[in-house]
């Protein structure tokens, strides 16, 4: 088999690769190594910075969003007790908008089927070639028959435990990371949300997340200890926690419901870069990880796809390699930013137990401070509706 772009992972970056080169006639296969189901099964952020709504429409994937999304103006900062509102339409002219990630992949896999694109799902050792030089390939077995596909272009978006950036040299990439000492423990419910805003909450107990995928489901999250193991906390025992890290006035809003779902994230900061390594491009988590705080993580896979797409359209159709000499300065410029904004908001929301009550007063007075100075939340509105592609 022969294509233009083999792309590696059908997750939401992998498939909405395809769809915008799809737009541009540009021929891609993506190979798998997971089921449909499974790649549907993951559960994960909802919030769509308008970058990524944007490239959504014009991958001709958002008829569904725009009818179902939920947009919202503002987030919620919840202190001491108070609860605080961080304007995002007032202080940008842009808004986010509430769509899980399951949905957008959906979209994706239902518009790649639709239109007749080629992808190969559960692709057993899945390994790439030749992308030092002239000749790039993938290589897979499917139903124990040895499969191959040569192409112009590799897209890794298989994610951090993927092969691609695994096959690169080690001399020829630099990772930078921070593992943070806690975890999520999230549960998704068929209730409905407290809010219709996102609300992030400190509390001397910990950190707390109230988000929602709909307006008759919720996501929320209580932050842990990376010790704890799910079947130690029961619904009960979440709902207790939850409310005991709210406000009075948002706690009292919590309708209880049995989890449809409830999981442990751990919490890091990764980068490896650059992002090209001769004809094999890496995008979204395969290159980088945020942690959840900022809603981050979709939305920085999809500017990287969104930079390649156009990078691979103007190769094809302009003849020219100045986009695709460039693509790796441009998304490291993005997601080093993205990164910086993710740390901060997790060093100010979250509690960390080495730096004691000291370091907790330090988190109330950048609150205090943050909610004193419009300059200050103005910088927040923009870092949380996401920078220009």
């Amino acid at each position: 088999m022969r294509t233009q772009v083999a792309i590696v992972g059908a997750g939401p970056s992998g498939l909405l690769l395809g769809a915008l080169l799809h737009r541009h006639g540009i021929d891609n296969v993506v190979i798998e190594q997971r089921s449909p189901d499974y790649v549907l099964g993951r559960i994960r952020a909802g919030v769509l910075e308008q970058v990524t709504v944007d490239l959504l429409h014009e991958a001709g994937v958002g008829e569904r969003l725009a009818a179902e999304g939920l947009l919202d103006d503002a987030f919620v900062l919840a202190f001491g007790g108070q609860v605080h509102s961080i304007e995002l339409f007032k202080r940008t002219g842009k808004r986010v908008t509430v769509y899980g990630q399951t949905e957008v992949t959906r979209d994706l896999m239902n518009h790649r089927a639709a239109a007749g694109m080629q992808t190969v799902y559960e692709a057993d050792d899945v390994a790439v070639h030749g992308f030092d030089g002239g000749s790039p390939h993938v290589t897979w077995r499917k139903d124990g028959i040895e499969q191959r596909l040569d192409c112009d272009w590799i897209a890794g978006c298989d994610g951090y435990h993927g092969v691609c950036r695994a096959s690169v040299p080690a001399g020829a990439i630099q990772t930078f990371e921070k593992v943070y000492p806690f975890g999520w423990l999230g549960i998704l419910a068929d209730v409905p949300p407290i809010s219709h805003e996102i609300v992030y909450a400190n509390h001397d107990r910990g950190f707390a997340l109230a988000s929602l995928r709909s307006r008759t489901r919720s996501r929320y999250y209580v932050q842990c200890s990376l010790d704890d193991k799910v079947e130690d906390w029961s619904d009960a025992a979440f709902w207790a926690e939850f409310a005991a890290r709210l406000p009075p006035e948002l706690a009292g809003r919590i309708v209880e419901g049995p989890s449809i779902e409830k999981s442990i994230a751990p919490l890091r900061s990764f980068v490896a870069e650059p992002m090209r390594f001769g004809r094999l491009f890496l995008a979204g988590d395969a290159s980088h990880i945020v942690p959840p705080t900022g809603a981050k993580g979709l939305n920085l896979a999809a500017g990287d796809v969104g930079l390649l797409s156009r990078a691979l359209a103007e190769h094809y159709g302009e003849k020219s390699d100045a986009a695709l000499d460039d693509y790796s300065r441009r998304a490291l410029a993005r997601v080093w930013k993205a990164e910086r904004f993710s740390w901060w908001f997790t060093t100010m929301m979250h509690r960390f137990p080495e730096n004691g009550s000291f370091g907790a007063r330090m988190q109330i007075a950048e609150l205090d401070y943050l909610m004193s100075s419009e300059a200050m939340q103005t910088v927040v509105a923009e870092n949380y509706v996401g920078l220009p592609l």
